[in-house]
């Protein structure tokens, strides 16, 4: 499990880019709950799936 992927972490999934920036709202093992600007909130496995943790301030 990533310790950078918690609640209120600003990430990026790089295979769908046009979903725009995500904040984590929950994590569970490798279940990753993220509401994203253009996809709305959208479960992820992490074992299945990479997220990008960025800094919003740098974008």
């Amino acid at each position: 499990m990533d310790d950078t992927l918690v609640p209120g972490a600003w990430v990026r999934l790089p295979t769908q880019m046009d979903w725009g920036l995500g904040q984590v709202q929950s994590a569970v093992g490798a279940r990753v709950t993220v509401n994203f600007e253009h996809a709305g909130k959208v479960l992820i496995n992490t074992d299945v799936v990479a997220l990008s943790v960025v800094d919003p301030s740098e974008e």
